[in-house]
């Protein structure tokens, strides 16, 4: 069993996401844990990396180490402790695709799921969010033509048995885009707005907020039609299984 926090979007550097963040060092369970940022999603933008220093390091204690994969070219040796010696791993959002090809050329995305199976605190907004899970609603046609509004099916690491979409709150085509995904897509797909976070802990899981009026849906095809539910922010933790079946 594992922990993951998946987070739908907001501006870290705003403190938008702050309580979620919070609740990921919490999960932890230790006063200054050492929290790893991967930021391959966004070519390793240094000012993303300078903001995740200053919310994680600076105001919630953590002791910060960055992985970077595009500027930077680190020995196996070097990607394996990194990884394997966190307390924490938090993903950068951006490019998703992109962001997953160059995980599997490095054998990261082997040593994540080992994190996961160790105990790690797995996390990450947007990008960051959906590459824990089967399939992925991305936006990556985007990076090639900005006025692109098209959503695609990726492949992610698998760990979780749902397809993720990011930012429902924000963009209005993701809606229509997760619906129209799920219609050729096995199981279940969860749509997040920002400031959203789905939260599994050791087989059961809840969904957090660090906004009000924000949420989640659960998408999934029955008898041919497409059932959008709408999931509530709560306390309360329930079964992973719950929330994977094609159930209301």
């Amino acid at each position: 069993m594992g922990k993951i926090i998946a987070i739908g979007g907001g501006e870290l550097k705003d403190l938008d996401t702050f309580s979620i963040d919070s609740e990921i060092v919490k999960l932890t369970g230790k006063k200054n844990p050492k929290a790893l940022f991967i930021p391959t999603a966004s070519s390793d933008a240094e000012g993303y990396c300078e903001t995740f220093r200053q919310i994680y390091g600076d105001k919630l204690g953590c002791n910060i180490d960055v992985l970077k994969l595009v500027n930077e070219t680190p020995s196996k040796e070097e990607i394996k402790g990194k990884i394997l010696g966190s307390d924490l791993i938090y993903v950068g959002g951006g490019n998703t695709k992109t962001m997953l090809e160059i995980w599997k050329k490095y054998g990261v995305d082997k040593l994540l799921s080992q994190a996961y199976e160790k105990g790690i605190v797995l996390s990450g907004l947007s990008a960051g969010a959906i590459c824990w899970f089967k399939y992925g609603c991305s936006d990556s046609p985007r990076f090639n033509d900005p006025k692109d509004k098209s959503v695609i099916r990726i492949n992610g690491l698998g760990i979780v048995n749902l397809t993720l979409s990011p930012h429902h709150i924000r963009e209005e085509y993701r809606d229509q885009g997760l619906v129209k995904i799920m219609k050729t897509t096995p199981g279940v797909g969860i749509g997040l707005d920002d400031n959203c976070a789905l939260e599994i802990v050791d087989g059961t899981y809840r969904f957090i907020r660090s906004k009000e009026n924000v949420g989640a849906k659960k998408v999934f095809y029955k008898n041919d039609k497409p059932i959008c539910n709408k999931v509530e922010a709560g306390n309360d933790f329930f079964p992973i299984n719950n929330l994977i079946k094609k159930n209301n």
